[in-house]
């Protein structure tokens, strides 16, 4: 009885295949936002995300002007290859704030940045001969740096996340966790997501933005571990005759990919190995589309870009 079953063989699994050659040769791009007051460890966590797996000679070029203290936004572009997988990775560092002496609407520049790459985008697409791959600017992930205070939320924290959460999948972390206790860094954690609720402030994943059964048990550990308590670094030491990537401190070494340590493998696991395709497609379908509807209907993205009135309503 072979017969009807080879005649009912058509093959349509093969798409996948197709779909992976075209996608790692086009390859893809995934652009990062780093947000906190300065002096967090913003720009060693991202060294630390992504060289801790990838090649360290492809990251080092650009960063070797260390500069002093970000102040403009800024922001580095560095292909990563791995197994013959190219990624354009887009860090975009912000100005620590909390530096100033007036952190007065410290926020406005970095909203403004999001929905300007959202602006270039929508034109891009509105052109009546467009590009058949706009190139993707917008921030698909920003890692939001709170102090490891111990404390609850700071007032600004609570004024920026707010603004932000409604634009971009911000992901919370409390950097510099090394400074608290394990159980301190317990009950810091979940102050934070009460806080979090208390304020309306949307992080990802967003409960609303799950799609089945099962991705709602996986985002709900992601959750709950919410914000990641992480230690970034990007120096090596030896441990037990094995290299590992840590800190130094008087107690010994605070191993980065050590879970029991650090919730560093937890972040990148979430950003790179678990959520990075999630995250884009969120921005596209969530975040983006709201920017687009709402220009759209306040019809004036023909005359060179919105209006501070128009905006000010996204924001």
């Amino acid at each position: 009885g072979e017969g009807p079953d080879l005649l009912g063989y058509v093959g349509i699994e093969a798409v996948l295949d197709q779909m992976r050659r075209k996608t790692m040769k086009a390859g893809f791009e995934f652009n990062i936002m780093v947000v906190g007051q300065s002096g967090l460890g913003k720009s060693t966590l991202v060294n630390t995300l992504f060289k801790s797996k990838v090649s360290r000679k492809s990251c080092s070029p650009n960063y070797e002007e260390k500069i002093s203290k970000t102040v403009q936004l800024q922001s580095v572009s560095h292909v990563i290859e791995e197994k013959g997988v190219r990624m354009k990775l887009t860090v975009i560092d912000t100005p620590g704030f909390g530096d100033q002496i007036n952190n007065d609407r410290c926020w406005e520049p970095v909203l403004k940045h999001v929905n300007e790459q959202y602006e270039k985008y929508l034109k891009e697409e509105l052109r009546v001969n467009r590009q058949r791959k706009i190139p993707d600017t917008r921030v698909h992930c920003c890692i939001y740096f709170l102090p490891a205070s111990g404390h609850w939320l700071r007032p600004i924290d609570v004024e920026f996340m707010k603004r932000l959460g409604k634009i971009v999948s911000i992901v919370p972390v409390i950097a510099k966790a090394d400074t608290l206790t394990l159980e301190e860094r317990t009950e810091f954690k979940q102050r934070i997501r009460q806080d979090l609720v208390a304020n309306g402030i949307q992080v990802y994943p967003q409960k609303e933005n799950d799609e089945d059964a099962e991705e709602r048990l996986l985002n709900n550990t992601i959750r709950e571990s919410i914000p990641f308590a992480v230690v970034g670094t990007d120096r090596e030491h030896q441990v037990n005759g094995h290299r590992v990537l840590g800190r130094k401190t008087k107690w010994g070494i605070v191993e980065v990919e050590n879970v029991a340590h650090c919730e560093f493998a937890n972040l990148r696991d979430l950003l790179i190995r678990s959520h990075l395709e999630d995250l884009k497609q969120v921005t596209h379908d969530v975040h983006y589309e709201t920017y687009r509807v709402q220009r759209l209907t306040a019809g004036a993205v023909h005359q060179g870009g919105p209006n501070g009135s128009d905006l000010e309503s996204h924001l």
